[in-house]
């Protein structure tokens, strides 16, 4: 997936709209695990991540709303796949890239991603801090200390299975290997990205790199995986060119909102 990428109006707005739907679409993902974790506490544990997300998602969504009157609902609710600016990687299902709609998740997966993603955000969140943009800043101050627990709780999994037995070892480094391509958009200088940074309101992307390769790296290595060659890598999630599984996430996330229009409880 490649094409041109142009700095939409309202920047600040769709800087925001991009963060918060990464975390909007990776809360959907983990919920999916509410009642069907492997254990108790991970059931909670996911829960909880998920609820962190979900809050990242509805303070930046309501920012992003402010540019022209919309709510936080009506931008998880009412818009279609191609106006979604999350990365790719998160609307990737729990069971895979390659699982067909609807199926049961994989536990091992889920923690692969969750690292991968989780320290991506961490690292984002790290330079939000400071930035120029005030309503940014803080709630990246919230952020990034949830984000830690979410790379930690990943880290602990991910060497637990990797340097676990040979078919725990072989699962995960099947997961690394589909969800490893997807990483390489989280880091991809776009015009939004490179307005942002000029501004002060964010990092530019590929700016983060280093800082996410001295964290998971080393949990990889713990883990006994293997990084995959470079390759293939997929693209446009920032653009509104997605998947054909954000679509059903969507159409779960979104059916109970269309079909009682206006309803309030």
């Amino acid at each position: 997936m490649t094409g041109d990428h142009r700095v939409p109006e309202g920047q600040l707005a769709q800087y925001a709209l991009r963060v918060g739907d990464d975390a909007l679409i990776a809360a959907q993902r983990l919920a999916e695990w509410s009642a069907r974790a492997p254990e108790m506490e991970e059931d909670i544990a996911l829960s909880n991540i998920a609820l962190d997300q979900l809050g990242v998602a509805r303070f930046l969504l309501s920012l992003a709303g402010g540019a022209d009157g919309r709510s936080e609902d009506d931008l998880a609710y009412l818009r279609d796949d191609a106006e979604f600016r999350n990365c790719l990687l998160a609307e990737v299902p729990n069971g895979g890239p390659t699982a067909p709609p609807g199926a049961s998740g994989d536990f091992g997966v889920t923690m692969v991603k969750l690292l991968l993603l989780g320290a991506y955000q961490l690292c984002l969140y790290e330079r939000l801090v400071d930035s120029s943009e005030a309503s940014l800043a803080e709630v990246a101050g919230k952020a990034r200390k949830e984000s830690r627990y979410h790379v930690d709780h990943a880290a602990q999994w991910t060497v637990r299975l990797g340097d676990g037995t040979a078919t725990s070892q072989a699962r995960v480094q099947q997961a690394l290997d589909d969800l490893w391509p997807y990483t390489h958009e989280l880091f991809e200088d776009d015009p939004l990205a490179v307005w942002a940074a000029e501004a002060g309101v964010g990092p530019l992307p590929s700016s983060l790199r280093a800082a996410w390769d001295a964290i998971v790296l080393p949990v990889l290595e713990e883990a006994t995986l293997t990084v995959p060659p470079a390759g293939w890598h997929p693209t446009g999630g920032r653009d509104g060119r997605h998947t054909e599984h954000l679509s059903y996430l969507l159409a779960e996330l979104q059916v109970l909102h269309r079909a009682h229009p206006g309803a309030s409880w």
